[in-house]
């Protein structure tokens, strides 16, 4: 399942909100996140954060383990890469925004129309949604909801 969002700046409590959306929305339990060393995700040497960095305190609520690329080391997270080059393709590279909420709406509806209509070969040809409707059949005890709460329709 692909989630993303635009935000103007990139800072420490955008990454931590954002993280908690994702982990909220997510069907089934995330073990790890994997991140650069940006200031956004891991304190700086300088910094003496209290708690913690934000970011940390979230993976530790979650019980997920937060892991660093390697510096200098982008291929490290290629199929990340490739997903933003997929959407950047299908919505700012083709088209020109009148608003900075344009952009945003036209990226949810990507997301929409990839999570619930892009057949994927890597998933045998289901879709990203398909294919966690057919995980909750086989063993629903490695998601944490229905994942068929997420179709399409009437009251979405």
């Amino acid at each position: 399942m692909a989630f993303a969002e635009l935000h103007p700046r990139a800072k420490r409590t955008v990454a931590a909100d954002f993280l908690r959306r994702v982990l909220d929305k997510l069907p089934y339990k995330a073990h790890t996140v994997l991140t650069d060393n940006g200031v956004q995700f891991t304190p700086q040497a300088h910094q003496f954060l209290p708690g913690g960095h934000s970011f940390d305190r979230i993976c530790r609520e979650y019980g997920v383990e937060h892991r660093l690329t390697k510096p200098a080391h982008p291929w490290t997270n290629g199929q990340i890469e490739r997903m933003n080059r997929t959407s950047k393709e299908a919505t700012v590279k083709r088209f020109h925004y009148q608003s900075t909420d344009e952009p945003n709406e036209h990226l949810q509806a990507f997301l929409l129309a990839y999570n619930h209509a892009k057949r994927l070969r890597t998933l045998r040809g289901l879709t990203p949604h398909e294919f966690v409707c057919a995980q909750w059949q086989k063993n629903p005890a490695i998601l944490t909801r229905d994942s068929t709460h997420f179709t399409l329709g009437l009251y979405t």
